[in-house]
């Protein structure tokens, strides 16, 4: 059961390979809209971090050109995972190593909010910053090992082979 006075935050940053508008990138700039559009659609979705360009890829973050952030806010980790691991987000996200290049430390956290609270990108990197420095904490932490709003005791979840974070 889901506490309604919270909500679920998730932050996830890349590393790109090549400038956005290069045409090794082409697929996933073409990918987008269309599931920036699947995800505001989805069910549990509550907000995600744009620009006036409709999604974030000239939203700064860690102060390095070379990062590009996802930002999102969703009902709990359950509206999260089934929008992220089905349909062309699923598709994408098999093709990640196309176009990011792969990082050893963590690149995604979650972390729950009140409702109603929009995250800053300062926020998302604290959040990223401490789950790095301490591991999964009901502070931030991933969907491996989760925590219910305002508790303290991890949720091991299920995530598909290959597409979740190592962390």
């Amino acid at each position: 059961m889901t506490d309604t006075a919270y909500e679920l935050a998730q932050v996830n940053i890349a590393r790109l390979k090549a400038p956005l508008e290069s045409p090794q990138l082409k697929d996933f700039v073409d990918g987008l809209d269309p599931v920036n559009a699947d995800a505001d659609a989805a069910d549990g979705f509550v907000w995600r971090l744009q620009s006036e360009g409709g999604d974030a890829t000239d939203i700064a973050v860690f102060g390095d050109s070379w990062l590009i952030v996802n930002m999102s806010v969703w009902r709990d980790t359950d509206a999260l995972t089934a929008f992220m691991y089905q349909g062309r987000h699923r598709e994408l996200l098999a093709r990640r190593r196309e176009w990011f290049e792969r990082v050893e430390e963590a690149m995604v956290t979650l972390w729950w909010v009140p409702a109603g609270h929009r995250p800053t990108v300062a926020e998302a990197e604290s959040r990223l910053l401490h789950l790095r420095a301490n591991g999964p904490t009901p502070y931030a932490f991933t969907l491996r090992t989760s925590f219910p709003a305002g508790g303290a005791q991890p949720l091991i979840g299920e995530v598909p082979e290959g597409l979740g974070c190592s962390v």
